[in-house]
């Protein structure tokens, strides 16, 4: 009889949803960082800030 747990520690697997926990608190605050840095820019909004990362990318018009 295999069991799906079988022969994987229940520990390994909890540590890695508690690492995984810990990545996504760690993503959120830092894209409410971001949103509230965008937010309080004074005026870019979504399309120049596409338009920026667009330049670097080679993706623009002007490459």
């Amino acid at each position: 009889m295999c069991r799906s747990g079988a022969g994987r520690p229940e520990g390994r697997r909890g540590g890695l949803l508690a690492r995984v926990d810990l990545l996504m608190a760690a993503l959120n605050a830092d894209l409410s960082a971001l949103g509230a840095e965008l937010q309080g820019s004074g005026g870019r909004g979504e399309a120049q800030v596409r338009a920026s990362a667009a330049e670097g990318s080679g993706d623009g018009p002007h490459a």
